[in-house]
């Protein structure tokens, strides 16, 4: 909004305009998640424009950064100091100067500091733009061979096996192809719980994807886990595993999907409905059975 001032000088009307500084974009741009060469001209035009950088590590981030010439102020942005640093940029933002936001790799805010930041430039009425680019889930998912209709994203399971397990089995009858982020230290670990639970479905891993060893491992999970023997385990993983078959469901597998839907807050009615629409099963029949079942 601006305010129009009349000056009196020398018997002549002298206009200003008073303008109230708007507040700053918040800019999220995806950046390579490996290969330096796997970023857009409009990002790079972000970059080099912006007043300053947030970044999850600028140590990781500078060679990116010198690597196309940009010198930016940069502010340290990882996951330990993500609420202390919100209120920094939100500062400079507020003042009305823009910034960038981005991660070591892919796209903030996806298994990747940032949500803090960009929920509060919301409140505060900051415009948020995307600036989109590279993503591991999605390049590993082109390149898996499995269903893209429909997937669901996971990220990273719970560490601790009792949890890791506990979820796996809350997913094991869903339909839509799977996605996990994994790190190397727990990637056998992780493989053979889903080989136990989720039996030998058809999965794809891919390590490093756009990186020098770059590798897409296809087949059954135990294959997976055979192959993994002969090779260094090391870098970043993305799993995907195709989802439950909607036929030959049996009675308890549809009991007991029933019950994962109770527990994360359906009906019990609801969540028949839900299964039988789902698998082309009898609605009465499915309730009647489900009066047994103890949700804990």
């Amino acid at each position: 909004m601006a305010e129009r001032i009349q000056e009196h000088a020398h018997e002549r009307i002298v206009t200003r305009y008073c303008f109230k500084m708007p507040a700053g974009n918040l800019y999220i741009v995806s950046t390579p998640i490996g290969n330096l060469e796997d970023i857009t001209l409009r990002a790079l035009r972000v970059l080099k424009e912006v007043d300053a950088i947030a970044a999850e590590d600028t140590r990781h981030s500078l060679k990116l950064l010198g690597h196309y010439g940009i010198s930016k102020p940069l502010i340290s942005y990882w996951g330990e100091r993500e609420k202390v640093r919100t209120e920094e940029v939100m500062q400079r933002l507020r003042s009305g100067l823009s910034v960038a936001l981005i991660s070591d790799a892919g796209t903030p805010g996806i298994s990747d500091p940032g949500a803090v930041l960009i929920k509060t430039a919301l409140q505060e009425g900051v415009k948020v733009i995307p600036i989109p680019g590279p993503s591991a889930l999605i390049a590993a998912l082109a390149v898996s061979g499995l269903s893209t209709e429909e997937f669901t994203f996971i990220g990273f399971l719970p560490p601790r096996a009792a949890r890791r397990r506990k979820r796996l089995h809350e997913l094991q009858h869903e339909p839509r192809t799977l996605i996990f982020y994994e790190a190397p230290h727990r990637i056998v670990e992780m493989l053979s719980d889903v080989g136990e639970i989720f039996g030998e479905r058809t999965a794809v891993l891919a390590k490093e994807i756009t990186k020098m060893h770059e590798e897409v491992i296809r087949g059954a999970v135990a294959g997976i886990l055979e192959a993994l023997e002969s090779r260094v385990i090391a870098g970043e993983y993305v799993l995907m595993i195709e989802g439950k078959s909607r036929a030959g469901l049996t009675a308890d597998e549809a009991l007991e999907e029933i019950k994962v839907l109770m527990k994360r807050g359906k009906g019990r009615k609801e969540a028949v409905k839900i299964v039988a629409e789902e698998y082309g099963l009898s609605r009465k029949e499915l309730y009647d059975r489900s009066l047994g079942l103890r949700v804990v």
